[in-house]
């Protein structure tokens, strides 16, 4: 994700391999996917613009998975007939059949001429098939590339890792102090963060089909782990990483199954009674085998995966959240750095695994953005893009 979208004035850039025109458009098709970021899953965000010459003639955006998609919403609010007209999409237009007939249909009765796309779609159902069918019907298709292509794609990252690796996108989320401490020595974490911060993580939870936390952090804090807020449309999956079934039937979260559901991924440790207590307050169960931690963190986002679960919020632990980051699940970083100095060698950190013994060996990951929230700086950091 970016802080704030791309303001250029819809300059060309040799990198992108379009002319002004064409950048200028196909920045406004992103900048309309956006919208839908967090509302669409399990289908991605996609914007859409018609235009002939400088002219736009329609635009639109994918709003949520069952709604038409935005070529279609862009074909639909078109003021003029679209027929020899350019459609500049932010993804690859769909050929297949789902909850909504494909795109390329449309396009092709509109009679659009020629489309400018900013992204590829990696799933099995399209992966290049929408792009063909365009040119076997006599319409030209551009594909961007270079940083253009690249805004596009992070806007898609859940919906890219599902389709080519089966797993969420995992973002690890985290609050610490000056002097990198996530807590007290007692284990008192509230407030690290501020209240603004803390109204960005439900948003964050809103938009995420599945949010994670460790059995430590459910019995320290006992959370509701839902987005509180007066639009949210969903909640999350509320997911605990409990290997021994230690998650109290009478805490938030198994009382609240009804406002939101609760699974805990449980080990082969786990007693059957604290399973079947669980399971009668309503929490579902799921047993996963491995050798190590980071096996069954592997494990357990194949399940997730399967129930088509593409975004995942990990808020913690310390242990859970190294366990992600030593099975290489972990793909953004959204960290919050709070004016406050705990200055006590035994106050919790953010991570509680065992590092490399060398900086050269560590993990680096890529900044994307730096902002202030009130006092609090939040950085965006990736470890990969899908």
């Amino acid at each position: 994700m970016r802080c704030a979208p791309d303001d250029r004035n819809g300059v060309g850039t040799a990198e992108s391999g379009l002319g002004e025109r064409d950048e200028r458009f196909l920045r406004r098709a992103i900048a309309l996917a956006r919208n839908g970021v967090g509302k669409t899953s399990p289908n991605p965000a996609v914007g859409a613009v018609v235009a002939r010459g400088d002219r736009v003639l329609g635009e639109g955006w994918h709003r949520r998975a069952g709604e038409p998609h935005a070529e279609r919403e862009a074909l639909a609010a078109c003021t003029a007939d679209p027929r020899g007209a350019t459609l500049y999409v932010s993804l690859e237009p769909c050929c297949h059949h789902g909850r909504t007939p494909p795109c390329t249909d449309a396009i092709v009765a509109a009679g659009i001429r020629r489309v400018v796309v900013a992204s590829d779609d990696p799933s099995d159902k399209a992966s290049g098939r929408g792009l063909a069918v365009l040119r076997d019907e006599g319409i030209e298709v551009v594909v961007a590339g270079g940083e253009l292509a690249r805004e596009a794609r992070l806007l898609n990252q859940p919906f890219r890792k599902h389709a080519r690796s089966g797993r969420p996108h995992v973002v690890l989320k985290y609050a610490m102090t000056l002097d990198g401490a996530v807590a007290t020595r007692s284990g008192d974490s509230r407030w690290i963060s501020s209240e603004r911060s803390r109204e960005l993580v439900h948003r964050w939870r809103a938009a995420a089909d599945a949010v994670a936390v460790g059995i430590g952090t459910a019995l320290a804090d006992d959370p509701l782990l839902t987005a509180r807020l007066p639009d949210v449309e969903r909640q999350p999956l509320r997911v605990v990483f409990d290997s021994e079934a230690r998650l109290p039937p009478a805490g938030k979260l198994a009382r609240t199954v009804a406002e939101a559901p609760v699974l805990v991924f449980a080990s082969r440790a786990a007693p059957r009674p604290a399973l079947e207590r669980l399971e009668a307050a309503g929490v579902e169960v799921v047993v996963v085998g491995g050798p190590t931690a980071e096996a069954r963190v592997a494990n357990a986002l194949d399940e997730l995966g399967q129930r088509g679960v593409q975004s995942l919020l990990l808020e913690g632990g310390p242990r859970l959240a190294a366990a992600f980051l030593a099975a290489g699940e972990v793909d953004e970083l959204r960290v919050f750095v709070a004016p406050i100095l705990v200055a006590d060698r035994d106050a919790p950190r953010p991570l509680a695994g065992s590092g490399p013994e060398a900086i050269a060996d560590a993990l680096r990951a890529q900044v994307e953005c730096v902002e202030r929230i009130d006092d609090d700086v939040l950085v965006h950091a990736r470890l990969r893009e899908w």
